[in-house]
């Protein structure tokens, strides 16, 4: 595990942009062709208008999300909508799109259309993670019913849904075996608080207690963490 420090959110999202647009860059040149998974929330979006903005061969690279809220992608609450608005403008305007959202009622009811979408990508180029207070990762959240499932390696599932036990809306989240299946797992995080969830992440072994252990505490796949204040 790699963890890279930066005085600032501006420095961080400048060194995150051109790392992985090299890695990109590198697996379009090898393999014609490139994928990222992105995450929602505040933190990315300084990353995501940088990277818009980057001189990709954009049109060979498909984004996917590791997690998404059952609503609407017009939805304020939609990463997807996120990712529209922030990274697929500009440049990444040519980039292909994988939702996580399906016309279906409910995330169950949509598991299976969003795991076929999913089985099509195959071998992720790049992850991009955020880390909740609670040490959540994705949408694989402590204490919720689906995360045995989530965790467990031995799955064969893609996605899988998810009901928080604190937080609105359904979810459809990655299962942790499909967030492995990347060449390269990067954990972005801002904030002090952030180092102290970070800390005790790395300082115990429970995954059940705080998931993105089973992210931190794995030889599976190369894992980064860039972190600022």
């Amino acid at each position: 595990m790699n963890l890279v420090k930066f005085e600032n959110s501006s420095a961080l999202d400048i060194a995150l942009v051109n790392h992985v647009a090299e890695r990109l860059s590198e697996s379009i040149a090898r393999c014609g062709s490139a994928s990222l998974v992105v995450s929602g929330g505040r933190t990315p979006k300084g990353f995501f208008h940088l990277l818009s903005q980057h001189p990709l061969d954009w049109k060979n690279v498909t984004v996917t999300l590791a997690d998404e809220r059952w609503v609407d992608p017009s939805n304020e609450a939609s990463n997807e909508k996120l990712v529209r608005e922030n990274l697929l403008i500009n440049k990444a305007a040519k980039a292909s799109f994988v939702s996580l959202k399906s016309a279906a009622l409910t995330a169950l009811e949509g598991e299976d259309c969003i795991d076929k979408a999913l089985s099509t990508m195959g071998r992720f180029t790049v992850v991009i993670l955020g880390m909740g207070d609670d040490g959540h990762t994705a949408s694989l959240f402590p204490g919720s019913d689906a995360l045995s499932t989530g965790l467990d390696l031995n799955s064969k599932k893609n996605c899988l849904s998810v009901t928080p036990l604190d937080a609105p809306h359904e979810r459809m989240s990655m299962t942790l075996p499909k967030l492995l299946g990347s060449q390269e797992i990067i954990i972005h995080i801002c904030g002090a608080n952030k180092m102290v969830v970070l800390e005790r992440a790395l300082a115990g072994q429970d995954r059940h207690e705080f998931p993105v252990r089973s992210v931190l505490h794995q030889t599976e796949t190369p894992v980064s963490i860039y972190w600022s204040l």
